[in-house]
């Protein structure tokens, strides 16, 4: 291993080791891990493009790529093929350049005007979401004496940033009267494409559209057109137009459970953990703080060293599940911030033993969608909450 092919990344620093006391004169790797399969991800890349062709990729790596780890995950999506790469604020991108990563990014949040330097330094693709954010991009950019790259976004019904479609033709006027700004693009964003109706995907789709004709009808070049995410390109082939923006998908979790089926993705992320204390608690014995769990007959229960803190929801007290030694068994008692309790009942478990949270072992495997089924969220929620403090190990 050499610095420069980083297998694991650390949190907090020191000497990297790629198994447990592996490395000599190393301290141990913390216990609990997230393990990220590269051939996964390369995997997932190439059923993308079985879909789409050719048409360029924007890999979305905001939120810690998806809890995968930016830095790693960004090189090797690049080496994978994808095009560019897409983040939600200002210092994502930074953070991408600063580890030396060239490739176009584009920033899909909101601007703030003190901002729009610092952009234009790093080269990074800026959101310009209405008439007076394009004018601040270009003010800033005339006195700096650069050019500025420039995304144009249309607000189709998702109400969040974005100038109204039906007002779109403002903001396309505008960019006549700029010099110091290259338009790179104009996109949208879906509301509910991974819905099981497709009205309002529809309906989106054909505001998107209706805006652009502006550019045909002034007989002007059209900038590159986005607005399919991974639910649309998955099930609204119509909307891949120039290029895509894939975020979810390239991790292996499919943005509904029975969307595409039969495409053989595959999950990226595997987190786990090391039993680090058994012991068997007696018939009416409280555990955990609160005492929300009591044992109903005396009862085999062990310590894993992982918690909310780590990112492991907290509402997956008492109704989520742990796999160790291949079989599944209940959280009990209330997670806490850095360990939970599970019970084996009357099975065997060691200390060492692996405990997987997410993810496969043996025939079972727990993916995040389960979880997320479980307490009543979204997969991108489970994955977007794994910590930083977690150290991530590269397969």
């Amino acid at each position: 291993m050499t610095n420069d092919e980083p297998n694991v990344s650390y949190p907090y620093g020191g000497v990297r080791s790629d198994s447990y006391g592996s490395a000599p004169g190393s301290y141990d790797l913390r216990p609990t891990q997230i393990e990220i399969d590269l051939s996964a991800l390369r995997n997932n890349v190439e059923c993308i493009r079985s879909i789409i062709g050719e048409r360029p990729i924007v890999g979305i790596v905001k939120a810690n790529a998806y809890g995968h780890g930016l830095i790693r995950t960004s090189q090797e999506l690049l080496k994978c093929g994808v095009d560019q790469l897409g983040v939600a604020f200002l210092e994502e991108g930074i953070e991408l350049r600063r580890a030396g990563i060239a490739a176009p990014i584009l920033v899909l949040g909101g601007l703030l005007g003190s901002q729009a330097a610092h952009f234009i330094d790093y080269d990074l693709m800026i959101t310009a979401s209405s008439v007076f954010k394009l004018m601040q991009i270009e003010e800033t950019a005339a006195a700096l004496g650069k050019r500025a790259k420039v995304h144009l976004k249309i607000d189709t019904g998702l109400e969040r940033i974005g100038i109204h479609y039906y007002n779109a033709h403002q903001l396309f006027e505008a960019t006549l009267g700029v010099q110091h700004c290259d338009i790179c693009g104009v996109f949208s964003h879906f509301a509910e494409s991974h819905s099981q109706d497709p009205s309002f995907t529809r309906l989106q789709f054909e505001r998107f559209m209706e805006a652009l004709e502006f550019f045909p009808r002034h007989s002007l070049p059209t900038p590159t057109r986005h607005i399919a995410n991974s639910a649309a390109v998955l099930q609204h082939p119509e909307t891949l137009l120039d290029m895509v923006r894939v975020g979810i998908m390239l991790y292996g979790v499919r943005p509904r459970a029975d969307l595409a089926a039969h495409l053989p993705l595959r999950p990226v992320l595997r987190l786990k953990t090391r039993v680090v204390y058994f012991k068997v608690v007696s018939k009416d014995a409280r555990v955990g703080y609160d005492g929300t769990w009591v044992a109903s007959e005396n009862t085999r229960v062990v310590t894993l060293p992982v918690g909310y803190g780590d990112g492991y929801r907290r509402t997956l007290s008492n109704v989520g599940t742990v796999l160790i030694g291949g079989k599944r068994h209940p959280i009990v008692g209330n997670i806490s911030m850095d360990q939970m309790m599970v019970s084996i009942g009357q099975c065997s478990a060691h200390n060492e033993d692996e405990a997987v949270l997410i993810g496969q072992q043996g025939s079972d495997c727990i993916t995040c969608e389960e979880l997320a089924a479980t307490i009543d969220t979204s997969p991108y929620e489970i994955l977007t909450g794994l910590a930083a403090r977690v150290p991530r190990r590269y397969l």
